[in-house]
């Protein structure tokens, strides 16, 4: 084996689809028990660039060498030989296996022809105390949290050896408890030895745990910097090509008349148990609500009531006067709601359309679109580029299936559809989730923009600083009840996250007592 100070070296790597080009010449170095960030915008190639040192595509030109051997990683299975492995953003488990089953599929232990199970529990346990993990092998996939799931996908690696870890956004669908948590099962692999590179475009994770940080932009590799000597600042100007403010210019608001009317409002869950449990609220033209809360205190519902996607069995909802309870989504649409979903994929759009007919999902069948029944695919075209071009949306043409696109720029499609019809009421859920900095500024300059144009905005937010930096109040969700409603500017982190924590208290500016804030 020949000697090198790197356990990955990606040299002059370009990969291109048709005419497009999503990398161009790019040189990567990774040392042993080194931490390495890749960071970049939406669409600026991160992900295909690991998907060609996973095996799941093959470079056009240029070459990798792993320790300083050149080698050909034609494949998942041989860049598991190789000691690669790779942590996908959307988790590949099957909800009805074991969490010992999902890990060993594919590699099962056989002896004398049967899978021997005992001996592969044995050795997961073995690795999940060896790495901190705390995974229970019996448990099924479907009972455990999405936190536990990502230990599960880590766990999968490690059982087949892994040395080289590649994590494809690992925080996008993690609380701030289980992000903590991620970081020091990361730092304790790199102790060990293990090579780690994250995917991501969270600025304050990088400098909580690389070492050092590749920054690419529109394929091409910007810079490589020591984590330690530089700023967040130059990191977000060097990804988006240009100053970032990180905070939200805004004129005090002017609320106006309610838009949006709710009164002992209760939702069950999937089980038929009570999530949302008699919440009154109201949401004025001209402001922006946040609701605050750790995940699965009923937030999600309680949007998905209003939206028409899950029914309420007591109370009413209210939107411009006109009682909108349980009535169907276009009703609702129609009555003046835009919703930016919290689920882009399940609520948000149809993956296998095109991005520009994802983009007149809510109104192909209003005028000018449709004619007599027919559809105009000219002014369909021109309308969906319009949009592309003023929401930034990175697609190589506006006939793309929108599967293709990344997350983000999925995001951002979904966001122009929905803004551009200027609702009465725009809820976002989660909008800026797996966004990064740059798309993340001009998302909350559009949510300002609609209030400040007299709009009602109803953002749910898990990021306690997007609330924070967005909201003019703050309603916060504990137990299915709103337990306080607070304004930013008389508030701080550690007041909400004891309200969140379901603590009640008197302040003068926080009102308590239940639902009936």
């Amino acid at each position: 084996m020949s000697e090198s100070n790197y356990v990955i070296e990606m040299k002059n790597i370009t990969k291109k689809f048709g005419d497009f080009t999503a990398n161009n010449n790019i040189n990567l170095q990774v040392k042993k028990g080194e931490i390495h960030a890749l960071l970049g915008e939406n669409g600026a190639g991160k992900s295909t660039l690991m998907n060609m040192l996973c095996g799941l595509l093959q470079p056009t030109s240029g070459e990798i060498l792993i320790n300083g051997n050149p080698v050909k990683i034609t494949s998942p299975s041989a860049a598991s030989k190789m000691k690669i492995g790779m942590v996908h953003q959307h988790f590949m488990l099957v909800k009805k296996f074991t969490v010992t089953e999902n890990i060993i599929l594919g590699s099962e232990p056989i002896i004398a022809g049967i899978v021997n199970l005992k001996h592969a529990k044995k050795e997961i346990e073995n690795l999940s105390k060896q790495y901190n993990l705390d995974i229970n092998p019996d448990a099924l996939i479907s009972d455990i949290t999405v936190g536990m799931e990502q230990r599960v996908e880590i766990l999968k690696t490690l059982y087949r050896g892994a040395d080289i870890l590649i994590f494809d956004e690992p925080t996008a669908v993690l609380t701030p408890q289980e992000i903590d948590e991620l970081i020091k099962i990361i730092k304790g692999l790199a102790a060990e030895g293990k090579s780690i590179i994250i995917i991501t475009h969270k600025l304050d994770e990088i400098r909580a745990v690389a070492d050092r940080c590749t920054v690419i932009r529109r394929g091409e590799v910007i810079d490589t910097v020591e984590v330690a000597n530089v700023q967040s600042q130059e990191l977000a100007d060097m990804m988006v090509g240009r100053s970032v403010s990180f905070k939200t210019e805004k004129a005090p608001a002017q609320p106006k008349e309610p838009v949006l009317e709710i009164k002992n409002l209760w939702v069950n869950e999937s089980r038929g148990l009570p999530i949302v449990k008699g919440v009154d609220l109201t949401i004025h033209a001209g402001e922006v609500l946040g609701i605050a809360g750790v995940d699965g205190n009923g937030q999600s519902e309680l949007i998905q009531a209003i939206a028409g996607l899950a029914k309420a069995t007591n109370g009413s909802i209210h939107l411009n006067g006109k009682d909108i309870t349980n009535h169907s989504p276009r009703y609702i649409t129609k009555s003046g709601l835009g919703h930016i979903p919290e689920d882009r994929h399940k609520h948000g759009l149809v993956l296998d359309m095109s991005v520009e007919e994802n983009i007149i999902l809510q109104t192909y069948y209003k005028k000018p679109f449709s004619r007599m029944g027919f559809l105009d695919d000219k002014i369909i075209s021109s309308y969906s580029l319009h949009l592309i071009n003023e929401f930034d949306v990175r697609t190589p043409h506006e006939k793309v299936k929108v599967s293709a696109l990344s997350g983000g720029n999925q995001q951002k499609a979904i966001i122009a559809r929905e803004v551009d019809r200027n609702p009465e009421l725009l809820i976002a859920a989660q909008p800026t989730r797996g966004l990064d900095v740059g798309a993340i500024e001009f998302i909350h300059k559009r949510l300002i923009d609609q209030r400040t144009h007299g709009k009602a905005v109803l953002l749910m937010s898990f990021e306690l600083d997007e609330i924070m930096n967005v909201a003019d109040r703050i309603a916060v969700m504990h137990d299915g009840k709103i337990v306080g409603i607070v304004k930013p500017e008389e508030t701080n982190e550690r007041e909400l996250g004891l309200l969140m924590a379901g603590v009640k208290h008197d302040k003068s500016n926080v009102t308590v007592g239940g639902s009936n804030v």
